[in-house]
């Protein structure tokens, strides 16, 4: 007999979206509802190759409450998957040529004086970012200390400038998403202006889903821009072509022979949908790949091979090359999750104590904090506090070894915090956004994107943070290190900071060789040994690629499997989702339907209660905008995430023949959480 969790993968091509909730729930579908089936088609994105259930995964949240490193290697084997895409690419002679002139055009924009404009939303916009402030700027920083320099810079004046990376909602949009921005178009075409990017520059629109509004927004209007050279706009995304033809917005780019396509699917994600994880692994190294290769063209025709080696390049290394070298980062990553075990279990025990995580980063400060920003979202924590929380909600901070708050924006950024001017954008937003929902939304976000949030967050070990948010017993604090040979005073005081405080302490150490010994006597000095996860990775390009993107993927496994051990995943969905957009209502109610249709399916329920028929997506939206409503009305502390209200209330409704109780289902979730109650049904 099938399990309830296998019994989720439903036939996509047979839901039917009726005009209706059924009257069996008495859950009569709302004038919002009714307009999502109505009028929101376009966002009801469950067919999407990465909103599918990865089946490596497909029992996480299972085998990481008994095996964190059976779950860490369950994670970590799905980036075999990017692995695969890129050697497929590598071994395509179409779509190699197709990142080769991805090169060309941006060669052409750094010999010409021009710009390299790279704009995401939520993961991809944290990818944009560390394109520029990870990667690109620290690269011509070290570049300035060589011998070369006075050649360099003729060659290729301000080059350190003429990469812009820009998330949707701007710099604030990093710390959290800003609600009512991803679904416009408008916002996207507004920030290209507000960056001042030309017909000249060129243009990286990057969602992973193929489908996000505002990066379409981007990706049209940088194309229609008058004298723009072909084939300076690329659109890059993760889903094959034919699953993104049925909404309209993504076919208008793809049928658009102005903008080049980059495709790079790699298929269902490690945690449904959660495209923080494979789909933007596999954008970032792609991009970064392309801009090292056309800096290496480039500088190659004004240094000699022994000046570029200096840099970082390598001789003879293309493309293909590049990509087809992914897999030994992968597999040396993989290869950590016995050692990264205990550092998950530290962390989980942490939080599960009600206690906090302090991460503490230099060169490895914008992996870090990508990663650290990202898990709000996707397991529905709090995000970072600001300085006036009257209370701590976070569970865990992102310190820079700085003692001022501006120089860690600096460290982190790299450049000048660029927040959204409520002047250029309100009235286009209060003019040309139809949707009433959607106009509310983004002036009510525009609110909270300006320039004065950068005084809101202190990343820095300042007096204040010490003070407002030290170690204290039973907290963690972790060391990342990214190819550092020594430890500043200040990480060294912050390590005997949280050791007197009787905190507990992690080092993760990405690099090319062991850790130096000046790292290790530093550590030795310690009260008692410190678990070190240490991963190395050889030094083969000049950005540093390879090394940063190994680290994403140790954080992203590690911050899944901590999350994924305090219930806080269901199997491999993300079943704490906030509903807070378009797409993730859509996510939201496919969630409610797959997991109720598990379970009425499943031996065990037709047992107790016979054959019951299955929930449609309209019932599931009808009940989702109604849990949304209840659990704002609740208590704080009684309140639990939608999709797993709405499971439980369906179930128990169905169960019993009885309406919908809302406090009894939360009761229930508070008590067993959604796997518990799940498992009562597993055959």
């Amino acid at each position: 007999m099938k399990s309830a969790a296998m019994l989720l993968c439903l036939c996509l091509s047979s839901i039917s979206l009726p005009a209706a909730a059924d009257s069996r729930l008495g859950v009569p579908p709302s004038a919002q509802s009714q307009d999502y089936l109505a009028s929101k088609g376009q966002f009801q994105l469950h067919t999407l190759l990465t909103e599918q259930r990865h089946p490596r995964t497909w029992d996480l949240s299972r085998v990481a409450a008994g095996d964190t490193t059976a779950a860490l290697a369950q994670l970590l084997s799905v980036d075999e998957d990017v692995a695969l895409a890129l050697r497929q690419v590598a071994d395509d002679p179409a779509r190699l040529a197709t990142l080769e002139r991805a090169s060309a055009s941006v060669q052409a924009a750094l010999r010409g004086g021009h710009r390299i404009y790279f704009y995401g939303t939520g993961s991809t916009g944290r990818l944009a970012e560390t394109l520029e402030s990870g990667l690109w700027r620290p690269f011509w920083q070290r570049a300035a200390a060589s011998p070369a320099w006075p050649r360099i810079a003729a060659a290729l004046p301000g080059a350190g400038e003429r990469v812009r990376g820009e998330i949707t909602g701007g710099d604030r949009a990093l710390i959290s998403s800003l609600e009512g921005f991803e679904d416009l178009p408008l916002i996207g075409e507004l920030q290209l202006q507000d960056n001042a990017i030309g017909p000249q520059d060129v243009v990286f629109a990057v969602t992973e889903g193929g489908e996000t509004s505002a990066v379409i927004g981007t990706a049209l209007a940088a194309a229609a821009q008058p004298g723009a050279h072909a084939q300076r706009t690329w659109f890059v995304y993760n889903n094959p072509d034919a699953v993104l033809r049925p909404f309209e917005r993504s076919r208008r780019v793809l049928d658009d022979t102005r903008i080049g396509k980059i495709a790079l699917p790699t298929g269902p994600q490690a945690i449904t949908g959660s495209t923080r994880m494979q789909a933007t692994t596999t954008s970032l190294y792609v991009l970064g790949v392309v801009l090292e290769d056309a800096v290496a063209q480039v500088l190659g025709t004004t240094l000699p091979t022994d000046e570029m080696a200096a840099l970082g390049f390598a001789p003879g290394t293309g493309i293909a090359e590049r990509l087809r070298g992914f897999a030994d980062i992968q597999r040396r990553v993989a290869a950590a999750a016995p050692r990264l075990a205990s550092w998950t279990d530290l962390e989980a025990r942490a939080y599960a104590g009600g206690h906090h995580a302090t991460y503490l980063a230099q060169r490895a400060l914008m992996p870090v904090f990508v990663d650290v920003t990202e898990r709000a979202p996707t397991f529905r924590l709090a995000p970072l506090d600001p300085v006036d929380a009257p209370q701590r909600r976070s569970w865990i901070q992102v310190w820079a070894p700085l003692e001022d708050p501006q120089a860690a924006w600096q460290a982190l950024l790299q450049r000048p915090f660029h927040g959204l001017d409520p002047q250029r954008y309100r009235a286009p937003f209060e003019q040309r956004i139809d949707d009433p929902y959607l106009r509310q939304a983004a002036l009510r976000s525009l609110a909270s994107a300006g320039a004065e949030q950068q005084a809101l967050y202190d990343l820095a070990y300042s007096t204040r943070n010490r003070e407002r948010s030290g170690p204290q017993r039973g907290d963690l604090g972790t060391l990342v290190l990214l190819g550092e040979p020594t430890l500043t005073p200040l990480q060294q005081q912050w390590l005997h900071d949280f050791d007197a405080a009787g905190a507990g302490l992690a080092v993760v150490a990405v690099g090319s060789g062991p850790l130096s010994p000046a790292v290790l006597q530093a550590l030795s000095t310690l009260s008692r040994p410190v678990p070190l996860i240490a991963v190395q990775v050889p030094q083969r390009d000049a950005f540093g690629l390879d090394q940063a993107i190994a680290l994403k993927m140790l954080l992203n496994a590690h911050s899944t499997a901590v999350m994924a051990k305090l219930g806080r995943v269901v199997g491999n969905t993300m079943t704490a989702v906030q509903p807070g957009n378009l797409k993730l209502i859509g996510r939201a109610t496919y969630l409610i339907q797959s997991h109720v249709n598990g379970v009425l399916g499943t031996a065990a329920w037709q047992a107790r209660h016979g054959a019951t028929p299955a929930l449609d997506y309209a019932e599931a939206n009808a009940v989702l905008f109604e849990a949304i409503d209840r659990r704002a009305a609740m208590a704080e502390a009684e309140r639990v995430p939608e999709v797993e209200l709405a499971v439980v209330a369906i179930l128990e409704g169905l169960a019993h023949g009885t309406a919908l109780d809302w406090d009894g289902a939360a009761r229930i979730v508070h008590r067993q959480g959604l796997n518990g109650y799940l498992a009562g049904y597993a055959d």
